[in-house]
């Protein structure tokens, strides 16, 4: 809750201003009932009518200041709750951009937009009932009070016996619907999981024919849900009736009681008309209070979850005084690196020691789960190190900032992301100031360019959200030339050669050779013919490097290498490879 409060500090001074202008609202509000008395008390004589155009007129004047106190209050409170919200969402998405993937696994996807959007509107929707009914209400009810006990003694027993009334179905409504808002909104989180991996996944669905028992599944997380809001609902729509009822009822008293004080002329007319809108301030009063106190505890729920996400801190920070890396090489190693996943009990990776060399080309081939990917991940630091050193020319990557090591690389992943826009936006991730001959350069080298240019728009194509209108071969080649965009001392190719025919492999392969041949290159990969090419392959099994050489060494000597390539290619192509 703290964490959320301090995004309010730079409003503090348009608060105050808030309480001002809802000071006068109640003032106003509350001097409009003795006006009227005084002229039923005083004023219905036909020799008094100046007196009673006087008071019209100073009520008339109250009203409209009510007026505006009120549309500066409102605007102030909309205001301040607008721009809160908006800090928090940004601090939000900083700090989720920030996370490493451990605390990206912590937080489900769901849950994160969860707390970005709807938790987010929670707590600004509870802000503009705190600064207009939660500073308005005390200020209100505790001045109709005053003003009703000047007013009338006697009837104060009214007032008492409805404020009782009113506690008591506060405190019960506190106690049965609070609990319920933490498990509401972790529902929320479940539905929003089941609906993005169920969207994601429709077209398994479909070739499975699974669409029922995935709609039960749907069907169960949705009933659950509802069955919690009936829940909260109903018990919101109780109360207010129940409040109405006690409005009403005291109302009835006062004019009943108040007829008898008349009656024995202890108690005016007008006063008892001014007690009885007093009295109606006071349980409306309430009322709002009723109001925040059903709103303020799911927004604290809500503030809870948000603050969780801003307070968790990365576990990848950049070091307090970084080292500057004067040599611009890219030389790559790895010195006894060993990892393992936070929870795990074995690690992905033991002893791990090699060296990519600039102007060469390293490749990683292993079986599923043998440690390949996480190998690279090391290196722009999505994980650190368990043990060991990953060290670019001569500096441990955990001493330098992230962006200047992330700078330095140009990283592709295996599942290739495009982001909603155009073909050149989604290159121009890779460098903010790339003219469109860079841009076609890169698509060039990417083996991407005639599809490109088949585009009536051609590098101003329209890219769909997530690249769902270009294929998977074309979202790799994309992603390719968007690092090559980068121009990086570093290329890291994650199984990105996976989605492309061996034709295009085979000239991509020897496009990055002639283009970025100076550069250090590291190819992970599943398929032989991508990297039968490469310097030195690495071969990675269980975590552990099981060999290092040429395509021809480690068919001599390797046998889990010559089992991975006798598994894809015959002993014709392999000896044709040897040669």
């Amino acid at each position: 809750m703290k964490t959320v409060l301090r995004y309010y500090r730079p409003y503090v001074w348009l608060v105050i201003l808030n309480l001002i202008f809802l000071f006068g609202q109640a003032m106003c509000e509350l001097a409009l009932p003795g006006y009227m008395s005084d002229i039923i008390n005083n004023g219905i004589v036909p020799q008094d009518m100046g007196y009673i155009r006087k008071i019209g007129i100073i009520m008339i004047a109250v009203s409209a200041a009510t007026v505006c106190f009120s549309l500066a209050g409102s605007f102030i409170a909309a205001r301040v709750s607008a721009k809160s919200s908006r800090d928090i969402r940004h601090a939000l998405f900083t700090r989720v951009i920030a996370f490493s993937a451990s605390e990206l696994e912590d937080f489900s996807t769901a849950s994160l937009i969860t707390r970005s959007t709807n938790d987010v509107q929670m707590v600004q929707q509870a802000t503009v009932m705190i600064l207009r009914l939660a500073c308005f209400a005390p200020m209100m009810g505790i001045g109709a009070i005053v003003r009703a006990l000047d007013t009338s003694v006697s009837l104060s027993w009214t007032i008492g016996l409805a404020l009782l009334v009113i506690l008591c179905i506060m405190a019960m409504a506190f106690f049965l619907v609070f609990p319920k808002f933490k498990v509401l909104q972790s529902k929320l989180d479940n539905l929003n999981l089941i609906m993005k991996e169920r969207l994601s996944g429709v077209l398994v669905i479909r070739a499975f024919n699974t669409q029922k028992t995935e709609e039960g599944r749907f069907d169960e997380a949705n009933r659950e849900l509802t069955k919690i809001n009936m829940f909260v609902n109903r018990a919101m729509s109780f109360m207010m009736p129940a409040l109405m009822f006690v409005m009403n009822g005291v109302s009835i008293l006062i004019v009943w009681a108040g007829a008898h004080l008349v009656e024995a002329d202890k108690l005016m007319i007008g006063d008892m008309l001014a007690y009885l809108q007093y009295a109606m301030h006071v349980i409306m009063s309430f009322l709002f209070i009723t109001m925040i106190f059903i709103m303020i505890p799911r927004a604290a729920v809500s503030a809870q979850r948000i603050g969780r996400v801003i307070d968790t801190e990365p576990a990848i920070e950049d070091p307090e005084e970084p080292e500057t890396v004067s040599s611009h090489e890219g030389r790559v190693e790895f010195r006894n690196v060993s990892f393992a996943y936070p929870d795990a009990e074995e690690k992905a990776l033991e002893n791990v020691t090699f060296t990519a060399e600039p102007g060469r080309t390293t490749a990683v081939i292993g079986g599923t789960g043998s440690g390949k990917s996480t190998l690279v991940s090391l290196i722009p630091r999505f994980y650190d190190v368990t043990e060991g050193q990953v060290v670019i020319d001569g500096v441990d990557v955990r001493d330098m900032t992230q962006h200047d090591l992330r700078d330095r690389i140009g990283y592709v992943p295996q599942k290739g992301l495009l982001f909603s826009g155009t073909i050149a936006s989604n290159l121009r991730y890779g460098g903010d100031e790339a003219t469109d001959e860079e841009l076609m350069e890169a698509v060039e080298t990417a083996q991407a360019k005639d599809f490109v240019m088949e585009k009536e728009c051609g590098l101003d194509e329209e890219v769909a959200q997530g690249g769902t209108n270009v294929s998977g071969g074309q979202k790799q080649r994309l992603s390719i030339a968007r690092a090559l965009v980068k121009k990086p001392e570093i290329y890291i190719f994650d199984d990105s050669f996976s989605a492309l025919d061996f034709k295009t492999d085979k000239a991509l392969r020897d496009a990055l050779a002639e283009k970025v041949g100076g550069s250090t290159i590291i190819i992970v990969a599943q398929r032989i013919n991508t990297i039968i090419d490469a310097d030195r392959i690495i071969v990675m099994d269980d975590g552990r490097i099981a060999g290092t050489g040429t395509h021809q060494q480690l068919m001599e000597s390797c046998d889990v290498y010559r089992e991975i390539a006798l598994s894809q290619l015959s002993e014709e192509e392999l000896e044709r490879g040897r040669k």
